[in-house]
């Protein structure tokens, strides 16, 4: 059997991203996003949570992420999960890292821009607050005007 893997996240980001480029020149950009979940415990009490997890876009999606994104810009990405290992330098001992390798991502909330994505296959999208996919066009019909939507009463 093949395996598969998919990650789909939304969160803030946690740092500015860190723009680097290769030995062979490819740009790579690397940063974290905080996602936050509240539950009830077994009591009944209302428990926060935080995860925190780190993320790696190349390419043109590197160049636009750090571009446009900062500390606290609202991001959804999607893309797979990887984990590299290497040995640390200092101590000698072996470290591992998951990260979810950025295939597609969309600007949420108010970051300044009109809401656009990114899909590393298709390009730039920005006429709507999500990226192109193969189940069809923008969320929102054309003939609603922008001043009707309220960002602020979409649940994600």
């Amino acid at each position: 059997m093949r395996g598969f893997s998919k990650a789909i996240v939304a969160g803030n980001i946690t740092r500015d991203p860190e723009m680097r480029t290769t030995g062979s020149g490819s740009q790579v950009c690397s940063f974290a996003i905080a996602v936050n979940r509240s539950f009830k415990d077994s009591s009944g009490n209302q428990q926060d949570q935080v995860s925190y997890l780190d993320c790696v876009a190349w390419g043109k999606s590197a160049e636009i992420i750090c571009q446009y994104v900062h500390k606290g810009s609202a991001l959804l990405v999607s893309g797979r999960l990887e984990q590299r290992s290497w040995e640390d330098k200092n101590s000698g001992q072996k470290r591992s890292r998951t990260e979810i390798v950025v295939e597609d991502f969309s600007f949420i909330g108010n970051n300044g821009g009109n809401g656009g994505g990114y899909n590393s296959n298709r390009g730039a999208n920005n006429n709507s607050g999500t990226t192109e996919t193969d189940m069809g066009s923008d969320i929102v019909p054309d003939d609603v005007p922008d001043d009707q939507i309220n960002l602020d009463e979409i649940p994600f």
